[in-house]
């Protein structure tokens, strides 16, 4: 199987790296080119083949991740239209905003598409991806494409007018995981201990609680009252929290960033 990108930002570079450490593909299987030559430099880097133009990319490769910028993304498609015109291609697309539709009317009617929307955190084997197929897509073809963010996380198959959801649940929320992270280490650091020391014992103890959850038949308000003693300090903790408007915070931002993420598809 080879698989291409086109244009090598942030989030291609995660998968890329989530991929070869997940020994998924090889790095000689991996076909890149973007309009800004730091591509060439991450070739280097990563031992992916670098190539002098998209065409290339669609030309070496069975799967095809675009990766572009939403509004570059109607020009490289019109670029490679052509190239993507075999029943063995694939098109992946990364790109926010754009759907289904809009993507065949800008190829074919006949082209295989999976629209994905991945987080950050496939670099590291643990993200969580959005992923609709159009009618097109089938068989081997769907499970190759599928598998490639199975190996670097989950996957989830939802509607695509439920895609701005998903993306403050599982794209945005890395950096509101961090920001809570970094506000409770600043509580450690008020009581004593280094910054350092502090965000390491946060981040340990948040990263086994996801896991719990995911591996639990409970749901995570039953795993809270197992945390909580009566009258204990747990408890404590909590109804300060949400005293302070806790809850209400946490579905104001992910309200705030649905409403940005539709305006931005409009």
């Amino acid at each position: 199987m080879k698989l291409g990108f086109i244009g090598v930002g942030g989030m291609a570079q995660a998968i890329i790296k989530g991929l070869l450490d997940a020994k998924k593909v090889t790095s000689d299987d991996i076909f890149v080119h973007s309009a800004h030559q730091t591509y060439q430099k991450f070739a280097k880097l990563t031992g992916v083949k670098a190539v002098e133009s998209n065409a290339a990319v669609v030309d070496q490769s069975d799967l095809i991740v675009l990766s572009v910028t939403p509004n570059m993304a109607p020009h490289v498609l019109k670029e490679i239209r052509d190239g993507l015109d075999h029943q063995n291609k694939v098109l992946i697309s990364i790109v926010a905003g754009i759907s289904l539709s809009e993507i065949e009317e800008m190829t074919n009617y006949d082209l295989p598409i999976l629209r994905t929307l991945p987080n950050l955190n496939v670099q590291i084997g643990k993200g969580m991806t959005a992923i609709k197929a159009n009618e097109n897509l089938r068989g081997e073809q769907l499970a190759s494409a599928v598998g490639l963010f199975d190996a670097i996380g989950m996957t989830t198959e939802m509607p695509e007018d439920q895609f701005a959801t998903f993306s403050a649940l599982a794209g945005s929320s890395p950096a509101y995981a961090y920001f809570f992270i970094d506000s409770m280490s600043r509580a450690g650091v008020k009581h004593g201990l280094n910054k350092e020391q502090a965000t390491k014992i946060v981040a340990q103890a948040l990263a086994g609680s996801a896991e719990m959850i995911l591996k639990s038949d409970k749901v995570p308000f039953e795993l809270i009252d197992r945390v909580s003693s009566p009258g204990g300090s747990t408890v404590a903790g909590l109804l300060a929290m949400e005293e302070a408007g806790f809850m209400t915070s946490v579905v104001k931002g992910i309200d705030a960033t649905i409403e940005r993420n539709n305006a931005e598809s409009e």
